[in-house]
């Protein structure tokens, strides 16, 4: 049975980065409580600008920035939406959401489900 993934990328002020981290660690303790498989968050090491699109690129990626790439892994499509649902009410979150307190620029941010295409 194929797993299903949730991935986001996003800009983070290279100030922010240990704010970002801090949130990230705790939003990740959520998501696992409610069921998800995995929860994993990378800052980019070895990204350049493309010619065309690259990670810096599709967030508009500013001098004092960094790209941060995350995904979340569920057992499926249908498990996914039921551990978004529970997590969406959790009130540990509701801080968290709040753009005012975010320490990266939400609006430079994507992110997307995917069904697994290979696994190995």
């Amino acid at each position: 049975m194929s797993r299903y993934v949730d991935g986001f990328v996003l800009p983070v002020p290279s100030a922010n980065l240990d704010a970002y981290r801090q949130m990230a660690e705790q939003a990740g303790r959520i998501w696992m409580e409610h069921g998800a498989l995995e929860y994993i968050e990378c800052v980019a090491d070895d990204v350049k600008p493309g010619k065309l699109t690259s990670f810096p690129q599709s967030v508009q990626l500013q001098e004092d920035e960094v790209v941060v790439f995350s995904w979340i892994v569920y057992e499926s499509r249908e498990k996914r939406d039921e551990i978004n649902a529970k997590v969406m009410n959790d009130p540990r979150l509701a801080s968290m959401m709040d753009p005012k307190n975010m320490p990266f620029d939400g609006k430079r941010m994507f992110f997307g489900g995917f069904k697994t295409l290979v696994e190995l």
